[in-house]
């Protein structure tokens, strides 16, 4: 499908690293134009100093308004963090703009469980019940129409696609999962100040957090499951990038081959998921600078334990490219569009 007109958009927090990446490959996109980038920290300045690469893009030329500014653009792609859409996407659906939010506002169905998480208030009921979870692979139909998209996590992103299928497959027990995931510095946000995330401290170090559970990611993936697990995220010394493994105690009976099979036959269809052949398993590097996921897939004969491998770009597929797959789904248009690209290497 082409449509008539390009599609006028506007990035909230243009300035973020999920914002930065919006920019970037929206620019090149051929059915949405970036009309507005909005950004409190570079107001008044060319969207390109905020990210030096996109001198002498379109994009880059655009002078950034502070996030007060009334969003010009049909669709909005909001990247600011947690708490900022709910406090405006309702005013941006009743001017009859779409909305596609990368943070959590949207993401959690329990208000109980996003008190315990996020401590603070979740939006009201009547507009997180209208939000969509934008992760086509579970929730294709549903985006179609919808108006308010909750874009999903990254870890969440990648472990989700990982254990579902064998979930759905009935080759699970349904309890014991353990998900050791990691992740590049660039999944804190580029406003973080932590000494943890600076060169010194995050160089040739590998850092444990989120320690029993208490992740935001954790009810999360729990949700999109529908069991319970054990989720530990690590920061570890690059740029971008998640590498799940998650382990997975299998029932009885169960064998490599047939749970690879449902792996397989799960993702057919789907354009961003590479199943690896047996015995080949994805790094982070595979993947990097793309909107794909690729999955290898083990088993532990001894324990009964299926280990399921999955890599994503966090800040793509678990962030912006994610968004923009979204979008061309909400438009009708090709899902792969302006996304197709493979991997940069080395």
């Amino acid at each position: 499908m082409v449509l008539e007109a390009m599609i006028s958009t506007t990035i909230v927090g243009a300035s973020g690293y999920g914002g930065g990446e919006l920019a970037r490959l929206l620019d090149g996109h051929p059915e949405f134009d970036v009309v507005q980038v909005l950004s409190n920290t570079f107001a008044g300045k060319p969207f390109a100093a905020a990210f030096n690469g996109m001198y002498g893009t379109a994009t880059g030329d655009l002078i950034c308004a502070p996030t007060s500014d009334a969003p010009t653009g049909e669709l909005i792609f909001l990247a600011q963090e947690s708490g900022y859409a709910m406090r405006v996407a309702a005013d941006y659906l009743a001017a009859g703009k779409r909305v596609i939010d990368l943070s959590a506002d949207f993401r959690l169905t329990s208000p109980d469980v996003y008190r315990a998480y996020y401590k603070s208030e979740p939006a009201a009921a009547g507009l997180m019940e209208h939000a969509v979870y934008g992760m086509p692979e579970l929730f294709r139909d549903n985006i179609k129409d919808a108006k308010l998209i909750a874009n999903p996590g990254c870890y969440v992103t990648a472990s989700t696609l990982a254990i579902k299928p064998l979930l759905d497959a009935g080759m699970l027990l349904g309890s014991g999962i353990i998900i050791d995931a990691k992740s590049g510095v660039s999944g804190a946000g580029r406003s973080k100040n932590d000494a943890i995330y600076k060169y010194s401290e995050a160089n040739e170090a590998m850092r444990v957090y989120g320690v029993g559970g208490v992740h935001r990611h954790t009810p999360e993936i729990e949700q999109n499951l529908g069991v319970n697990v054990l989720f530990t995220p690590h920061l570890v010394p690059m740029s971008r990038g998640i590498l799940a493994t998650c382990y997975l105690p299998a029932k009885a009976g169960i064998t490599l081959t047939a749970a690879y099979d449902a792996l397989v036959a799960a993702y057919a269809n789907e354009p961003f998921v590479t199943v690896r052949p047996l015995g080949d398993y994805p790094s982070s590097k595979d993947v990097a600078g793309t909107n794909r996921v690729h999955i290898g897939l083990g088993f532990a004969e001894a324990s009964g334990t299926l280990i399921a491998v999955s890599a994503i770009d966090n800040l793509i597929k678990g962030a912006a490219g994610q968004a923009i797959q979204n979008a061309n789904i909400m438009y009708g248009l090709p899902e792969t569009m302006g996304l197709s690209h493979g991997g940069i290497w080395p």
